[in-house]
């Protein structure tokens, strides 16, 4: 998100990140589906995620109208969505965590990710230097 965007350092972390993503993807849903009873949200959550993250990486790549605010906030809604996943599974096994109520895990990721997409956005808005 910091680095700067244009080709290089970016695309290639980027590059890494959407191969990551991927896996992610297809482990979610391959423990979705041989768990279905006790883990079919994971089914959901990775479509809904991945969709994010395959938007962002599509953007940059075909260069349509407006690409760069569709690469940005699919990118890091796709972080924000990740961070979210990971919290909500992982929370209940961190002692401190444990004791708040769980539903703050699943708004805290977009909370705090929402106003870094706008401020991105609005960075890239003024410069159209990409």
């Amino acid at each position: 998100m910091s680095s700067k965007k244009k080709r290089g350092m970016h695309t290639i972390c980027g590059e890494i990140y959407h191969s990551a993503y991927v896996v992610v993807f297809v482990t979610s849903l391959t423990m979705a589906i041989l768990n279905w009873e006790s883990s079919a949200y994971l089914f959901f959550i990775g479509i809904f995620s991945y969709s994010f993250a395959f938007l962002g990486y599509v953007s940059a790549k075909k260069k349509w109208k407006n690409w760069i605010a569709s690469h940005i906030s699919g990118m890091l809604g796709s972080y924000i969505a990740i961070c979210t996943a990971i919290l909500v599974v992982n929370v209940s096994n961190i002692t401190i965590l444990n004791q708040w109520n769980p539903l703050i895990f699943w708004f805290l990721p977009s909370i705090i990710g929402s106003p870094l997409i706008f401020l991105v956005g609005q960075k890239y808005k003024k410069s159209k230097s990409i």
